[in-house]
């Protein structure tokens, strides 16, 4: 029987509950949160569960050593004096990533250099050949986190980043990451049952993620390959078995899922989207005006609004127009947004029932509920 082992998965600021949420359904163990991610331990399988199964994880590390260093020289020795062969071959291309939140190391890029000189001398002078670096498309790809004294190395299971699900060919200017979109979702409380619609839908990604919380879907089941893959312990018919017991949780979604965007062309690209995703069953997409269209409904409503300044628009007036719609169109719904622009996000004139502060990129953002109730007035929002 395999052994467990230590992982820490990286997220987003404002999902490590949602994270550590789904750790639990996922039956890992020692789970613990922290800033940005959260630790957790399993076997091989549950790392390639993890992998798979994770909405909000934006990748999955292996930690493998850790050691003291105060300068450049003690960074070299650490690094030099852990057994590379066994995760290495001078045939195999390397990466290296790095942190770094020190009094003794200022810059990332030069830890990450010092590591791979390390690695790759190591290898050099006990095989007479070095491994190369490949930065898009590395057999291993090493992290590096060195908070203080203490550096932490760590083999990077996941590749590309988890965010990268494999369907999203097409994007807009701006799109919303899989990962904030499918965390926005589990932070709501859409009860999977009620009419969801994404009003300003941009390349469907909050319709994609909301379809495959529905029906199940493991959101990296159209990914085409794992880090994890090209290690020498790879294990194929257990990564083919953990495949297959993804495809059977895959449950019956009777709801309704609505994309609508004012434009024709995003509305095909999204339409592709959906299409990579094989959700082309459980989606409605539909060209349509938010603002200007006579739909109404009493439903779920989600979205992601414009909030980038060198749009030429209004964007006092434009989120003003968002709750005017919202009240006159929409009473009885619950409807949330996601937005960067905080001072446009006071003119929507709608109280909030739910604020919750994440980070869309680097940009502050807020996650904000409306209970749209019948006839309920307009207040000054804080």
């Amino acid at each position: 029987m395999s052994q467990n082992f230590k992982m820490i998965a990286k997220t987003l600021f404002g999902l490590e509950e949602v994270l550590e949420k789904e750790l639990r359904n996922l039956g890992a163990m020692d789970i613990k949160p922290g800033v940005r991610m959260v630790s957790f331990s399993g076997d091989q399988g549950f790392m390639y569960k993890a992998n798979m199964m994770l909405r909000t994880a934006i990748r999955i590390l292996k930690p493998i050593h850790s050691f003291r260093a105060r300068n450049e020289v003690d960074l070299y020795d650490g690094i030099y004096q852990m057994d590379w062969s066994e995760y290495l071959t001078p045939h195999d291309t390397l990466a290296v990533n790095a942190t770094v939140s020190s009094q003794y190391f200022n810059h990332s890029q030069y830890v990450a250099l010092k590591t791979k000189d390390a690695i790759v001398d190591q290898i050099r002078n006990q095989s007479g050949r070095r491994p190369d670096v490949d930065t898009k498309h590395p057999d291993l790809r090493i992290s590096v986190h060195i908070n203080d004294q203490t550096v932490d190395v760590s083999l990077d299971t996941s590749g590309e980043p988890l965010y990268k699900r494999g369907y999203r060919e097409k994007t807009n200017v701006a799109p919303i990451n899989e990962v904030l979109a499918a965390g926005i979702i589990l932070l709501s409380d859409w009860d999977q049952r009620s009419t969801f619609i994404d009003p300003m839908c941009g390349s469907g990604t909050i319709a994609i993620e909301a379809a495959m919380i529905g029906a199940n879907i493991a959101p990296n089941i159209n990914r085409p390959e794992f880090g994890f893959e090209k290690w020498p312990d790879y294990d194929n018919q257990l990564f083919e078995n953990i495949q297959e017991s993804c495809l059977k949780k895959m449950r019956e979604f009777d709801g309704k899922i609505i994309a609508r965007d004012a434009d024709g062309y995003t509305i095909e690209k999204a339409r592709e989207n959906v299409k990579n995703a094989n959700l082309t069953d459980f989606i409605s997409l539909e060209k349509g005006d938010f603002f200007r269209d006579s739909q109404s409904a009493q439903a779920f409503l989600m979205f992601n609004p414009p909030y980038d300044e060198r749009l030429e628009i209004d964007m006092e007036a434009f989120y003003k127009e968002i709750g005017d719609t919202l009240k006159s169109r929409y009473a009885g719904s619950t409807a949330w947004l996601i937005t960067g622009n905080l001072e446009a996000l006071k003119h929507v004139g709608l109280k909030t029932s739910k604020r919750i502060k994440l980070y869309n990129g680097k940009l502050e953002a807020r996650l904000v509920k409306y209970e749209l109730y019948r006839g309920s007035k307009k207040v000054k929002t804080d």
